[in-house]
């Protein structure tokens, strides 16, 4: 795992892919850490993008690195329900407690990829696969 969060963290932005009906949607995200053997991932579950994991949760995630090397994280968002997660990545990320907080009534909702399979692809050659 901690070798696809540090290409992860080296890219910065990273591309979501999720299925609206029979509409694809990308978004770029940023926000992961590493806790307890997963790379964790948040959004907010007034978006639309949780709605759409929640009803399709088959995803891809990617990323390139300024060498030219891309990633591909594929699985299934699977949501936790343990709030130590959410409370790690508003205290990594606390300008998004003004978004995610008792006021608002908006949560973060943490997921992790299960199923998974991830390959770091040069531009040329082959990939190499790595643990998930």
């Amino acid at each position: 795992m901690s070798k696809l969060n540090d290409f992860l963290t080296e890219a910065g932005v990273f591309y979501l892919a999720t299925a609206d009906g029979n509409q694809p949607k990308v978004r770029p995200l940023g926000a992961h850490f590493e806790m307890d053997g997963k790379v964790l991932f948040g959004i907010g579950d007034f978006k639309e993008v949780y709605k759409q994991l929640i009803a399709n949760p088959l995803t891809e995630i990617v990323a390139a690195n300024k060498e030219g090397k891309w990633l591909r994280y594929t699985g299934k968002a699977v949501f936790g329900t343990d709030e130590k997660y959410a409370k790690a990545a508003l205290d990594a990320m606390p300008d998004l407690k003004n978004i995610y907080n008792e006021t608002t009534g908006h949560k973060m909702m943490m997921f992790h990829l299960e199923d998974a399979t991830a390959v770091i692809i040069p531009m040329m050659g082959e990939g190499e696969k790595i643990e998930c």
